[in-house]
This record gives C-alpha cells, structure tokens and sequence, in this order.
C-alpha cells in the first residue's frame, strides 16, 4: 500500500498543531469517537494503517489500543471541505471508548419528540 504523506501538509491545523478526528464504524456508521491528531500521529497512522492519537491530557502520542487491546484499523480517512477536520473510518475492536463501550456517544441530552 503505498500512502501519501505529502497530505500531511496540506491540512489545516489549529494553533496548537491539532487537528479534530471522528471515528466511525466502516460498517453500521456508528459516530464511535472524537479524537485529536496531530502531523506525527497522523503519519504513523498512515503507515501503520490503525490509530494514533495526540492526548491533549497527556501531552503524549497513543496507539489506540496499545495498553486495552481495543485497536482501530484503517479504513479510509477523508478531510471535510476546509481540511480541517478528519472523518476515519475503522473496523472496531472492542470498545472504542475509555469507559468500556462501544461508542463515547451514549449520554442523550436531546430528543426531538420526547
């Protein structure tokens, strides 16, 4: 597979380096995360074909999965119109959310008709 990286540059980061990414499910289209990345983590991203992220926490690069197991693997990754935000598309193993489910999205605050 040959990738890219010349990409990389081509996208619109915010003043810290960062740039948004949503994960969803290739499959069913379930939103499962939101995530950050910057230059570096994208690139390995590319390379290696799963994620890794910038933990604005942490201050560090993480592999999704490196320490729970619950790994992403590429499918296709895609820029909105302004290039500054990624929309990843991943076969999901385990839970995506640190919390143990399967999507970070699970607390309703609104419901049309309810």
């Amino acid at each position: 597979m040959k990738v890219e990286l010349d990409v990389i540059d081509n996208l619109k980061y915010s003043a810290d380096g960062l740039i948004p990414a949503i994960v969803q499910d290739k499959d069913n289209g379930d939103v499962l995360m939101l995530a950050y990345m910057n230059a570096e983590s994208l690139k390995i991203t590319l390379v290696e074909g799963r994620t890794c992220y910038w933990s604005r926490s942490r201050q560090v690069l993480w592999r999704k999965g490196e320490t729970s197991g619950h790994t992403q693997k590429i499918s296709s990754i895609t820029t909105d119109c302004d290039r500054d935000t990624l929309l990843i598309k991943v076969e999901q193993v385990g839970a995506a959310c640190h919390k143990g489910t399967r999507t970070c999205f699970t607390e309703e605050i609104f419901a049309a008709g309810t």
